[in-house]
């Protein structure tokens, strides 16, 4: 998805401040609010189709991350607690009093379990789409980039590190279309999208991996909240191996669980049908 796309003509981005940093966001529709976020690297268009899906029935709010995206990237320290606070004060910038449901891909997952046990009391549902926080393998090229030196040579902007990276996003390659790649390597080129990119990497893993240590926690944590949740995965993931779902499974035994045939990391996008209809079956008997 780029700027481009119908879905955000009829609701597009707008910046407001959240707490000193300026964010880039969509917001629009009625009815219990829900909150989207995006993966690594990312922005949300990733969530393009599930903006304008969502609007008719609830009240959407889907920024870029600190540190993402077209929002500011301030020179910090990024980790997962501070990806979480940003949430909260991105909610009260909003005015957004309500308890949300979030929904994350990858990252974005990770950000939206860190949330609802940071602040249980915003928290009213979690969609966890192959969520990070699940496992210690994840794609080579990530484990390479925490490397230091390595990462910021592989993180240099480039059109064919773009299309590398857009492909690695799905299973069919019919999806890494010129307009993804482009939106790709845009993001990349934005000043301190690496550096942001890099700092919050190494904060979660290293070469060998996810660290166990913020997963534990998480995994501590979240089953005593009892958050309706669901939990999603693509099959053909090369981000997020498939197996992580049995992990998900363990850490959310209440949890109702989909997985997707032949569908990489964004399965919102790969199926975007399937997904939608999935996503508002599970809002609507859970009454959220």
């Amino acid at each position: 998805m780029t700027a481009a796309d119908p879905v955000l003509h009829s609701l597009p981005p707008h910046f407001l401040d959240v707490d000193g940093v300026r964010t880039r966001h969509v917001t629009g529709g009625d009815g219990p609010p829900v909150l989207l976020l995006h993966g690594i690297g990312r922005s949300l268009e990733d969530f393009g189709p599930t903006i304008g899906a969502l609007s008719s029935t609830h009240r959407v709010y889907a920024p870029d991350m600190i540190g993402f995206g077209y929002t500011d990237k301030p020179d910090v320290n990024y980790s997962l607690p501070g990806l979480a606070r940003f949430v909260r004060h991105y909610l009260d910038a909003v005015a957004e009093t309500r308890p949300v449901t979030l929904i994350g891909n990858s990252l974005g997952g990770a950000v939206a379990q860190m949330f609802a046990v940071m602040s249980p009391g915003r928290a009213r549902g979690l969609v966890l789409v192959n969520s990070a926080g699940f496992g210690r393998d994840v794609a080579l090229a990530l484990r390479l980039c925490a490397v230091l030196g390595l990462g910021e040579r592989l993180l240099a902007a480039n059109p064919r590190g773009a299309r590398r990276v857009t492909r690695s996003l799905f299973a069919s390659p019919d999806f890494a279309t010129p307009e993804r790649i482009a939106h790709t390597l845009d993001l990349s080129r934005q000043p301190g999208a690496a550096r942001a990119f890099l700092s919050v990497l190494r904060s979660i893993g290293d070469v060998r991996g996810a660290r166990a240590q913020w997963q534990a926690e998480l995994a501590g944590r979240l089953p005593a909240l009892n958050l309706p949740t669901l939990i999603v995965w693509g099959d053909r993931d090369e981000i997020l191996p498939v197996r992580h779902l049995e992990a998900a499974r363990r850490t959310h035994p209440h949890a109702s669980v989909h997985l997707f045939e032949q569908t990489g990391h964004v399965p919102q996008i790969e199926r975007e049908a399937s997904f939608t209809a999935l996503l508002r079956q599970f809002l609507e008997q859970n009454g959220l």
